[in-house]
């Protein structure tokens, strides 16, 4: 990863020599403080070449124009994925979907932007405490989402990410008409601090699209299932897409298209109770990402056994065959769901 910096430079003579004597005691001392100043300023030059020029930290993303490849910012949002809330807006202009498991055993989504980003995305819902964990494989995202309980904030706050909730960019979020509260909030991104740097956001994770793997075995569809929400992927040939259904019913888009995705990898993940709850008593339930398992890879309808590894919250995630071969993509949009082992 290449760090940005700032150019400074300061030049500075060194004092001529001079025969010290009684009655130049007072030039030594007078040519003995313009030294101490001199070096003084060439200090502060410095400084300002350590940091961005204007006093700020040096930043660990890409000074690259292009934001390509594992230096490419991205943008995170938080989607709800309740029956009420569908169909999402904006859920199809994203590079990479997760879906995760949440309290009551419900699903919500993680959508990550990069590429392209659409003017509205949205519902908007909370941040969970594996949502902190899992964008570590990023390069400080930026994270837009409607709030977080009082505990989890102040972890939020210390993470690597730049986090954008209604409180800090209260003009980039809106209540739709058409819908109740709580599954009404959108965001606007164009009213947030982020630009879409153009590349593909599975770029950033270290993957790459590409030719199948040999093998595999024909596949119709898949569904992996929560305690109380399903997640079904149909392979459409004359689409080439997984179509994707939600608790039985077809995913369409807010225009009414259907909802697809290119490659789906179910990544087989331990969910264990965290130290959070909601109002209703239920527990948050924790994903761990760090780690490693078993994966099942679908792609131009075929699925592909799977190993997955993370051995760090700031690594990616590596995918590759049960022969140690990295397993490449499908061009298109990726969704990764972490089913329960």
């Amino acid at each position: 990863m290449s760090v940005a910096r700032s150019k400074a430079s300061a030049r500075s003579k060194t004092p001529a020599r001079s025969k010290a004597s009684p009655r130049s005691l007072k030039a030594v001392r007078s040519k003995s403080s313009v030294v101490a100043l001199l070096t003084a300023l060439l200090l502060v030059l410095l400084a300002a070449g350590c940091t961005g020029g204007d006093g700020s930290e040096p930043e660990s993303r890409s000074s690259s124009p292009s934001g390509t490849g594992a230096d490419a910012k991205v943008l995170a949002v938080k989607i709800d994925n309740v029956a009420p809330a569908r169909p999402q807006t904006g859920l199809e202009r994203a590079d990479i979907v997760y879906v995760e498991q949440v309290e009551a055993g419900l699903s919500r989504l993680l959508a990550v932007y990069s590429s392209d980003v659409p003017p509205v995305v949205g519902p908007v819902r909370s941040a969970r405490e594996t949502d902190l964990e899992l964008l570590r494989q990023f390069d400080r995202p930026v994270l837009a989402f409607s709030g977080a309980q009082s505990r989890l904030l102040p972890a939020i706050e210390r993470a690597p990410l730049d986090a954008v909730p209604p409180s800090a960019a209260h003009r980039a979020y809106f209540r739709g008409a058409e819908r109740p509260a709580p599954h009404n909030l959108y965001l606007r991104p164009e009213r947030i601090p982020y630009t879409a740097s153009g590349a593909e956001a599975v770029e950033a994770l270290g993957l790459r699209f590409g030719p199948a793997p040999p093998g595999g075995s024909a596949e119709d569809s898949r569904t992996v299932r929560f305690p109380s929400a399903r997640t079904t992927f149909t392979w459409s040939a004359e689409r080439e897409r997984w179509l994707v259904s939600m608790d039985g019913s077809p995913s369409r888009t807010s225009e009414g298209e259907p909802l697809g995705a290119a490659t789906v990898i179910v990544q087989d993940v331990t969910v264990r109770p965290s130290a959070f709850g909601d109002r209703s008593g239920n527990n948050t339930p924790f994903t761990e990402t760090v780690g490693s398992g078993t994966a099942h890879v679908l792609r131009d309808g075929k699925a592909y056994e799977a190993q997955w590894a993370r051995t760090a919250a700031d690594a990616d995630t590596r995918f590759s065959t049960p022969d140690g071969e990295r397993i490449d993509l499908a061009e298109g949009p990726l969704w990764i769901v972490y089913a329960a082992r």
